[in-house]
């Protein structure tokens, strides 16, 4: 449940730095509705997507056109000449502009658009032939202006496929023929959108990846922290409390005063070894080695323990569960309870179990609210 929680919220971030649709409504990197200032498809990183200089070599489809300049048969060679230079300096400036950050996000890219529009439907009435494939090329350049996307884009690419079309069957000198023209058209602008769609869901997903490494890096350090928290809090107020009898002991019973010293060893190590486990992700916490732990601190801090447990045993998750509650409880019963007795029920049956923590004192003397038994 949790990581499905973590994916969704890396998913959420992702889409909140910047996405766009794709070729017919919400797509891979987009928002939910169109309009000035929407993030849209960025510019594709070097080797994760198609970039402004794929669309160039698109632009050979004019050769035929330029063919028919040179041999004359596209009248005034002049006027087709400046015509057909006039097309690639806009495609060019339409499909940079789409692909530029800068510029993409402004109306420059449409308008720049509108101008082709306006060109492509003016070589193809007055020249005819060859020229009906600047159609496919404008289509080419409409896929990538992010202004249309989305249902426009649909529209867009059905009302220009058809009008090429049926200017084409008009003109009846297209060697494709109306519907490969149309076709072709529609085919172009469709293909563009969707492989710019893809690759932006692409890299949507590989971002999404990067987001959930990231939280399972943070998770990780979460949980090391924690570990150390409790390990260390709980082992350095026993070795405190255990040294302060060493202490209070050595001059009156020395004997009593070195197993103190012993314990505080076997405490020190046992912590090293936990420390070990903790940072290698293999610790794995006992009930029943907590619960010998707390009495062995209780007892130390002049706290008489008083251990009850009943009930058939404990899967090992429960139970390791139910330690580290022990450990966190009976520290706090060390450091701050000021107590003389502290109990510790275990109560467990088929469907439930229940850990009960209980001492006598009234917490540190001090300011501050009053304190509370226990």
């Amino acid at each position: 449940m949790y990581e499905d929680k973590d994916r969704e919220t890396a998913v959420r971030n992702t889409r909140e730095r910047g996405c766009a649709k794709g070729p017919w409504g919400r797509g891979a990197r987009g928002g939910a509705d169109d309009g000035p200032g929407e993030p849209g498809w960025p510019e594709p990183e070097p080797g994760k997507g198609p970039g402004r200089y794929t669309f160039l070599p698109w632009l050979l489809l004019g050769l035929g056109a330029f063919s028919h300049i040179i041999q004359g048969r596209s009248g005034n060679p002049w006027l087709a000449g400046a015509a057909l230079l006039a097309f690639n300096s806009l495609y060019i400036s339409v499909v940079f502009a789409s692909f530029d950050p800068r510029r993409r996000d402004t109306r420059y890219p449409l308008y720049a658009l509108g101008a082709l529009t306006v060109l492509t439907y003016a070589v193809a009435l007055g020249f005819g032939g060859t020229w009906f494939l600047f159609f496919p090329l404008l289509s080419l350049a409409s896929g990538t202006v992010r202004a249309l996307r989305g249902k426009k884009l649909g529209l867009w690419l059905i009302a220009l496929s058809g009008s090429a079309g049926v200017l084409a069957g008009l003109r009846g000198d297209e060697p494709w023929g109306s519907f490969g023209v149309g076709y072709g058209t529609f085919l172009s602008g469709m293909v563009t959108a969707t492989v710019l769609s893809l690759f932006d869901t692409i890299n949507e997903l590989k971002a999404t990846r990067q987001e959930l490494a990231r939280s399972a890096v943070e998770k990780e350090r979460l949980r090391f922290s924690r570990d150390l928290h409790d390990l260390l809090g709980h082992t350095l107020s026993v070795v405190v409390v255990k040294a302060e009898a060493v202490r209070r002991l050595a001059p009156r019973d020395l004997d009593k005063a070195l197993a103190q010293a012993a314990d505080i060893e076997a405490v020190g190590r046992q912590a090293l070894t936990e420390i070990r486990e903790a940072v290698t992700g293999y610790r794995e916490g006992s009930l029943a080695t907590e619960l010998d732990r707390a009495r062995s601190a209780l007892e130390a801090a002049g706290i008489e323990p008083v251990v009850r447990q009943s009930g058939p045993p404990l899967p090992p998750q429960a139970g390791a569960l139910l330690g580290w509650v022990v450990r966190e409880g009976v520290t706090n019963a060390v450091r701050h309870s000021g107590a003389t007795r502290c109990e510790i029920e275990v109560r467990a049956d088929t469907e439930r179990v229940r850990l009960t923590i209980t001492d006598d004192g009234r917490g540190p003397v001090g300011t501050g609210p009053a304190p509370v038994p226990g």
